[in-house]
């Protein structure tokens, strides 16, 4: 007899469940842990989405300067008007439009905005055909050339030309995003860097440079007085080595 109401209060007790109570205690205590974490969740996911954006930034500027140092990309526009990258204005946002020239088949990935020389060119990594200002992925890299060589506003030809006798390139790798509205895009200065950091709480800087860099161009028509040329307008040349 003792041993049936054992097994009884056994079953009995073993059908019980938890109380509201318990519940409603369970569900505060995930809510305030959920709460505890949630921050660090958006944070990861928003550092991951940017450093995501910089290596498609790096592949753009690496992409654009191998495609100008081949001749597979026209030279951008060489203006004599600066003599520092940093002095070059930004591009304007708002109102931006950057399609892939017409009656080309395939459609290219990369092209620039308009007609050569130019200083915008598109990297179109979602193959839309265009560079859109609501993609992730696409990039515009505003490519410039400076040079004493230079001109403002030259023809094709006379960009070309100018490009056979070397100058500087300079490069800012933007996000597509950046000119969705007319806000003022961004550049370092040179006791200000203003490029985009790996490192963010939320979509970042989208009018921020994710890639800035300059480097030199020479063309097999490139003569050592040209660089002379360049790197000294006034002496050439003709000044003495460094002992």
């Amino acid at each position: 007899m003792n041993k049936f109401k054992q097994l009884q209060n056994y079953r009995q007790s073993s059908q019980s469940g938890f109380s509201i109570i318990e519940v409603l205690l369970a569900i505060i205590v995930v809510s305030i842990l959920m709460a505890a974490i949630a921050p660090a969740i958006v944070l990861s996911v928003a550092t991951r989405m940017q450093a995501k954006r910089i290596e498609l930034g790096t592949t753009a500027a690496k992409s654009y300067i191998d495609g100008v140092r081949s001749g597979a990309i026209k030279p951008p526009l060489i203006t004599n008007a600066h003599t520092i990258a940093n002095d070059v204005e930004v591009p304007t946002g708002g109102g931006f439009t950057c399609s892939a020239p017409a009656g080309v088949t395939p459609a290219p990935k990369a092209f620039y905005c308009t007609d050569p020389p130019s200083n915008l060119y598109c990297i179109d990594n979602d193959n839309t055909g265009n560079c859109e200002t609501t993609s992730f992925q696409d990039m515009v890299v505003q490519g410039f050339g400076l040079s004493p060589e230079g001109a403002v506003g030259p023809t094709e030809e006379e960009n070309e030309n100018t490009a056979k006798k070397g100058y500087l390139l300079g490069i800012r790798v933007y996000r597509a995003d950046a000119f969705a509205d007319s806000g003022d895009l961004k550049k370092s200065e040179v006791d200000n860097k203003r490029s985009a950091s790996t490192f963010t709480g939320g979509q970042g800087d989208r009018k921020a440079p994710l890639i800035e860099m300059t480097t030199e161009i020479f063309t097999p028509d490139t003569k050592y007085s040209d660089l002379c040329n360049r790197l000294d307008p006034i002496n050439g040349c003709s000044s003495a080595p460094p002992p």
